[in-house]
Order: C-alpha cells, then sequence, then structure tokens
C-alpha cells in the first residue's frame, strides 16, 4: 500500500468548510479522482449518478471515485441548485455558508469538510479502479476512530484559517484520505483488483514481491514458487483478484515506476530504461506507449504544470 501510494504520486490536495442551512441541495459536475469529505454536525445525503443515496451522520466519511456527477442534500427531493456556482460567489471558497432561501439563516447548519484529492493522471488508475463510486465510513465504527483528530484540526483549520492554514489543510486532506482509505478496506466486504488482492496471504505476497524487486526477470513459474503455489493455480488465482496476468501487472507497474521517474525532468529516457530492467530503450519505449498511450519522451512534454487550487466539490 505504502508502495502505491508514492507512486500514485498526489498533485494536489484541498478541502474547504460548507455551512448550510434551510431545505438545501447542491449538485455537481464530474471530477477529476477523488473526493473525500466528512460530516462534522447535522445530517445530509450524498447521491452519486446511478447510485442509491447515503445518509451522512456526524462523524461520517465519504470517499468518491469514478468521476461521476453528484448531488449533496440536507433531505431528499430538494431541487439541487449548481453548486459551482454556489462556490463562485462565495466570498471564500475555504469557508461557504449557503442559505436556501431568505428565511433560512436561522438555526444550526449542517456542517460539512470536503475536498478533492487530485493523482497523476498515469498511476491514478491503479487506485480508482478498486474504489466503488461511493463508500461511507461510519464514525460508530472502529476503523474510523483514527479518522477522529484529523477532522477535528481539519474543522478547525477551515472554520478560523489560522496562520499557515493552507499548508496545514493540504496535509491534513492529504492523511483524511490515507486514513479514510484504511477504514474503507478493512471495513469493505469485497475490495476488487491489487487492492483488494493485498490481503490474500498468497497472492498479496507475490504483488509484495513485484513491488520490491520489479527490475527482477520474473516469470510466472518462479513467482509461484516464491509463494508455495503450483504455476496454473497461481497464474489463475492471481488474474482472478488482481484483474490482470501477473507479468502483465509487472509490466504496468515498471512502466508506472518508471513514468514517475520520467516525471523528474533531469534523467535521460536510456537512463530510465536500464535501470528499469529494459536491455533497449526501444524496447523501453514500445512498452512504455503500450501502457501510457504515449512514447517516454512525449509523455514528458506533455506533464501538466502544477495544478491550480481546485473548487472543492467540484
Amino acid at each position: 500500500m505504502s508502495d502505491v501510494l508514492t507512486l500514485l504520486n498526489i498533485r494536489g490536495a484541498y478541502s474547504s468548510r460548507f455551512e448550510a442551512t434551510g431545505r438545501w441541495a447542491l449538485r455537481f459536475r464530474g471530477f477529476q479522482h477523488i473526493k473525500i469529505g466528512a460530516m462534522v454536525s447535522g445530517h445530509c445525503w450524498v447521491t452519486v449518478e446511478g447510485e442509491p443515496p447515503v445518509r451522512l451522520s456526524p462523524g461520517d466519511c465519504y470517499l468518491l471515485a469514478g468521476g461521476r456527477p453528484y448531488q449533496v442534500a440536507g433531505e431528499l427531493g430538494v431541487e439541487p441548485e449548481d453548486g459551482h456556482a454556489v462556490y463562485e460567489r462565495s466570498p471564500t471558497v475555504r469557508n461557504v455558508r449557503y442559505a436556501a432561501g431568505p428565511d433560512d439563516r436561522d438555526g444550526p447548519p449542517d456542517v460539512l469538510v470536503g475536498g478533492s484529492i487530485t493523482l497523476d493522471d498515469v498511476t491514478a488508475a491503479l487506485l480508482l479502479d478498486c474504489l466503488p463510486p461511493i463508500a461511507r465510513i461510519p464514525a460508530a465504527g472502529a476503523p474510523a476512530r483514527a479518522l477522529r483528530p484529523v477532522l477535528r484540526m481539519l474543522a478547525d483549520e477551515t472554520a478560523a484559517e489560522p496562520l499557515g492554514a493552507a499548508v496545514m489543510i493540504e496535509h491534513l486532506t492529504q492523511i483524511l484520505f490515507i486514513q479514510a482509505l484504511r477504514a474503507h478496506l478493512v471495513a469493505a466486504e469485497h475490495v476488487p483488483g491489487w487492492l483488494g488482492a493485498l490481503s490474500h496471504p498468497r497472492i498479496g505476497a507475490a504483488l509484495t514481491l513485484i513491488h520490491q524487486q520489479a527490475t527482477r526477470r520474473w516469470t510466472v513459474a518462479g513467482l509461484a514458487a516464491e509463494v508455495g503455489m503450483s504455476r496454473s493455480s497461481f497464474a489463475e488465482r492471481f488474474k482472478a483478484l488482481v484483474g490482470l496476468a501477473p507479468l502483465d501487472y509487472l509490466l504496468h507497474w515498471r512502466i508506472r515506476s518508471a513514468a514517475e521517474a520520467l516525471r523528474g525532468g533531469d534523467r535521460t529516457v536510456a537512463s530510465v530504461a536500464a535501470e528499469w530492467g529494459y536491455s533497449s530503450e526501444s524496447a523501453f519505449s514500445n512498452a512504455f506507449k503500450r501502457v501510457t498511450g504515449l512514447p517516454p519522451a512525449r509523455y514528458r512534454a506533455s506533464l501538466p504544470a502544477p495544478p491550480l487550487v481546485p473548487v472543492p466539490h467540484g
């Protein structure tokens, strides 16, 4: 997990506080990568397109993945307003206060802390393919206990915005993401792909070998022997759990790791190819294009500038 989180290269993490009174509902269009948040006080419903509504109570956290449009509402059945427009007209996107109508400013608000996690496009699929469109981490569950101090700090930072708040919020949002991901993995009945396969004693051990010794000239038989399985049983079980054949997964892991090395900008393609076990630059380029859709040089040239701060819920 630590290897993969490092490779994912979190490019941005941003959170804000949202307070709403009255009968309110906001809709948001599709998004990139991950949305994460928690209910500080009150209640709300989160509805991802094509999925049943999920109710959040104080202390509950949520993860959204897959980029589908979604709605956040104090109660179901309320006509939603464009959430992006609400954030754009707010004096500050760090602490947004919203009243559904002119007479709705009184009463205890529903308070959410929510934001965005932006990953590197090439490696994001490693995680996003393994997550459901929406996951709720209930406050009452044991896995959520570690989230409570992070939520308290994040709520305080977004409410008061003390000196250094921007840096604190970025780091706390990343911690919230990792802790929520851990809690989801503990609580979920089934996690697809490599993420779920990590918990399998033998396939998880094989994944660890691939991650830690990616330049070794692995064969399916060699991996199977290392984890005490027959070649055929190992190949069948690995593909069933991970979704890729063992050597295909190894290829993807190597290339995504090599892409991380290319981001530095001061390495030659040949040196990166040699580091990741390729005997020639042309063989590396062919493999790299097969996985990423671009040859290494064009991939490096296409890398975007550091992202601007995103709209928290958009």
